[in-house]
């Protein structure tokens, strides 16, 4: 199902096109400074870097790859390869502060065996089959946040559709009660955005404060859960407070810190593919056909999603030895930034790349990366993405946008506003 989004953007993004390709050449292109132009849109500069400069080596002497084959390459070489931080973010964040115990504790941010024990800690609690569980708790969430939606003359579908759902499912899964979830929002997006390149003073002291409060919280409710735990308990945090202390458990700080992790992960990803799939499907009739027209329908457009505008689009990985990609040798201790976004939108992987097309069968996108680290809640976006979108166009099938306002991120393409009109 074809659609000419102009490369899969929304209205707001289609006059950013040619700037963004004129001021963005290769010799000049820094994550540390963009032009706004880029965030509505960076396609253009992505796949003029692919073509002419697929392998770029950055001012800052990291190298940017934007070849889905070298994507898969890293991906798979986690020998080469190394998703450990501490290096790279000792001089951002500084050695001891919060954020930097925080993300260089984190799940995604190691390798094994703390990543392996991690893995095994939450077991299948991610899996497929326990998603299948949790279905009708997220219909019932999504059926209840669009029936507050009803009647109104204009809605803003991130902070109440897009954002609301995310945090009430994994709040949920971490058995934290309903009263106490309306701090995770803001505490998930200051810690994450300290994770953009080039993020400002005032930007890491909210991540720090927030890091701060939320262990805080995150402590006193372990203690309370572990002195109540049930044999029959089954969540996320029962299964990661059982794997914790002994020789080879997780330690104290380490468990608090993969709660941390596992609602952030969750949370800013997952509105920002709620969000990027409405603005989409608002423009494209034939693509919000195939969503209605059943569960297949459904995956097929929310992979889709997944592929054209890449919720995550930025990932990083440090070569632990001299390496060669391509016909470029990258030295060991070089930084090695992803780009899923440009990767998404290869020509050697994907017809017609830019175009919105549902029945292209979803397969060799990397939205949720690959190999050891391929997202551990795949599974439970995937559904939170084709329960909501179903149910809100199925509500609302002539659903307009009047308003649109991209995130100034380059790591996570999302909107903070998405004003509409439902009918």
């Amino acid at each position: 199902m074809p659609h000419d989004g102009n490369q899969g953007t929304t209205r707001a993004d289609k006059s950013s096109d040619d700037v963004t390709v004129r001021g963005l050449s290769p010799s000049l292109f820094d994550l540390r400074s963009l032009p706004a132009a880029f965030y509505d849109n960076p396609f253009p500069t992505y796949h003029r870097l692919r073509r002419e400069a697929p392998v770029l080596r950055c001012a800052d002497g990291s190298v940017l790859l934007t070849r889905h084959a070298d994507l898969m390459r890293v991906y798979r070489d986690t020998k080469s390869f190394s998703s450990d931080k501490k290096i790279q973010f000792a001089p951002v964040f500084g050695e001891g502060s919060p954020l930097f115990e925080h993300h260089t504790s984190s799940l995604v941010f190691n390798d094994p065996p703390l990543h392996t024990r991690v893995r095994r800690a939450i077991g299948d609690a991610l899996s497929v089959k326990m998603v299948e569980r949790l279905a009708p708790v997220v219909r019932s969430l999504v059926a209840r946040l669009i029936d507050d939606l009803a009647g109104r003359q204009r809605v803003d579908l991130i902070a109440e559709f897009a954002s609301a759902i995310p945090v009430e499912v994994i709040g949920g899964m971490l058995a934290i009660p309903v009263a106490e979830r309306a701090p995770l929002r803001e505490w998930s997006l200051a810690i994450l955005g300290a994770l953009e390149f080039a993020a400002d003073q005032r930007v890491l002291e909210r991540g720090n404060a927030a890091v701060t409060e939320f262990v805080a919280y995150l402590q006193r409710r372990i203690a309370l859960r572990r002195a109540t735990l049930a044999a029959a308990d089954d969540d996320i945090m029962a299964r990661l407070l059982r794997a914790s202390g002994g020789a080879d458990g997780l330690t104290a700080s380490e468990l608090v810190h993969q709660c941390i992790f596992l609602l952030n992960a969750g949370h800013e990803t997952t509105t920002n593919l709620i969000g990027n799939a409405v603005a989409l499907l608002a423009e494209a009739p034939e693509a919000r056909a195939c969503l209605l027209s059943g569960p297949e329908g459904a995956r097929a457009v929310v992979e889709e999603v997944l592929r054209l505008e890449s919720p995550n689009q930025l990932g990083n990985r440090t070569a632990t030895m001299d390496v060669m990609l391509g016909d470029t040798a990258i030295s060991a201790g070089t930084v090695l930034t992803l780009c899923i976004g440009a990767a998404n939108r290869d020509p050697e992987v994907f017809d017609a790349p830019d175009a919105f097309q549902p029945d292209r069968g979803g397969s060799g996108h990397l939205a949720f990366g690959y190999g050891i680290h391929t997202c551990a809640g795949l599974a439970v976006a995937r559904l939170e993405g084709q329960v909501a979108l179903s149910a809100l166009f199925g509500r609302f099938p002539d659903l307009r946008i009047l308003d649109a306002r991209r995130a100034h991120r380059a790591r996570f393409r999302g909107f903070t506003r998405l004003d509409a009109v439902l009918r």
